[in-house]
């Protein structure tokens, strides 16, 4: 199937990100409307947990441009919002059905990049660590390693060949959504290895394809927390998808006072 025959649901998760979201949809409504009118597509935006204007900024933009949808959710995550966007999109007729950040580090070319490349594959996914990738701001030495390392750990414990697992671009064919979107959780830094864990677990074929990508200034990711909850996000994730799925279940039973702060 030509990229120009598809029917594709965009889910953009959107929590507090009133200064970004704006522009965001504003590049991508821009470069969607320019392509073949026969590429059909909606973007769905899922505000989840706000605080600020994030509601108000995308209501506007939905008021101009007929592509925009969007919910509101109380609950908060990546992951749910993205749950939540897949459900939303499985109501309609799409054939494709994927999701990218509301920071913009994504450009839409980008994204269009892996709805061309999908091909006789089941779903593409964005790398920034491939050859042939656009890294238009550098990121921190700290992030960097932070990054490779969650990766190095991802590939031991999983198996798994891709080299960049969390880039927010992933795109996948509706049978994907339809068959695994009822076995993934909701942790949070493990939301795309449980998710590409699973795509890999029911045989689906995922090609990794080189992005453009630019590190956004106003990251809300916090350096210090974040390693240590991204690695207890993937060892709940192994052992719950191991023998040993006992341990976890024997935790989640204990007193609240007796857990670590940052839950397993």
């Amino acid at each position: 199937m030509s990229s120009d025959t598809h029917k594709v649901c965009i889910v953009i998760p959107a929590h507090n990100e009133e200064t970004r979201i704006g522009s965001t949809l504003e590049r991508y409504i821009s470069f969607f409307n320019a392509l073949p009118k026969s590429l059909s597509y909606q973007i769905f935006v899922s505000i989840n947990a706000t605080t600020d204007d994030t509601e108000a900024v995308v209501q506007q933009m939905a008021k101009q441009d007929k592509h925009i949808t969007y919910n509101v959710f109380k609950q908060g995550g990546k992951g749910f919002a993205i749950i939540e966007g897949c459900k939303h999109a499985l109501k309609s007729d799409f054939s494709l059905i994927g999701f990218v950040d509301a920071d913009g580090a994504t450009p839409p070319e980008a994204f269009y990049a892996l709805i061309q490349e999908i091909g006789k594959y089941d779903g593409t996914i964005a790398s920034r660590w491939l050859s042939g990738s656009i890294i238009k701001t550098r990121q921190s030495t700290l992030r960097r390693i932070t990054s490779r390392g969650f990766n190095f750990i991802v590939r031991s414990l999983f198996l798994m060949p891709y080299r960049d697992t969390q880039c927010g671009a992933k795109l996948f064919k509706r049978r994907i959504i339809e068959a695994i979107l009822p076995r993934i959780g909701l942790t949070r830094w493990a939301f795309d290895v449980d998710l590409l864990y699973q795509v890999r677990k029911a045989g689906f074929k995922i090609r990794e394809i080189p992005t453009i990508w630019d590190d956004k200034k106003q990251t809300k990711l916090n350096l210090i927390k974040a390693p240590f909850e991204m690695f207890t996000g993937v060892l709940r994730l192994r052992l719950l998808n191991s023998p040993f799925n006992f341990i976890i279940r024997a935790y989640d039973t204990l007193p609240e006072m007796l857990k670590v702060h940052h839950r397993l």
